[in-house]
């Protein structure tokens, strides 16, 4: 399934507009991660194990988008939006949503 930022899909015209699908995914800190990902911080570079986490969970809001839009009988996703946000007590959490509109090409 093609799933894309851009609203048309070049040489392939849209037959169909579905409606707008959506896939949202929250992950909880881990206290050894965080206390790692500080350290990582004092002393510089990266930090591995948000990027994981960062990028699972996007991976996982991109499939439940394009499960939404498969169940509505549609085969690409087009103006797909990316957010990421903080959320809980003391920003514990992390979501990662994934909305666009399915259509049939």
């Amino acid at each position: 399934m093609t799933v894309t930022t851009t609203p048309t899909l070049e040489g392939r015209p849209i037959k169909e507009y579905l409606g707008i699908v959506t896939g949202e995914v929250i992950v909880g800190a881990n206290l050894f991660r965080d206390l790692f990902a500080n350290i990582r911080d004092i002393v510089g570079g990266r930090s591995g194990s948000y990027e994981r986490i960062l990028r699972d969970a996007r991976e996982q809001a991109i499939e439940e988008i394009q499960a939404e839009c498969g169940a509505l009988g549609g085969n690409a996703v087009v103006g797909v939006d990316l957010d990421y946000e903080v959320i809980g007590d003391k920003g514990s959490m992390l979501m990662v949503s994934a909305s666009g509109t399915a259509v049939k090409v």
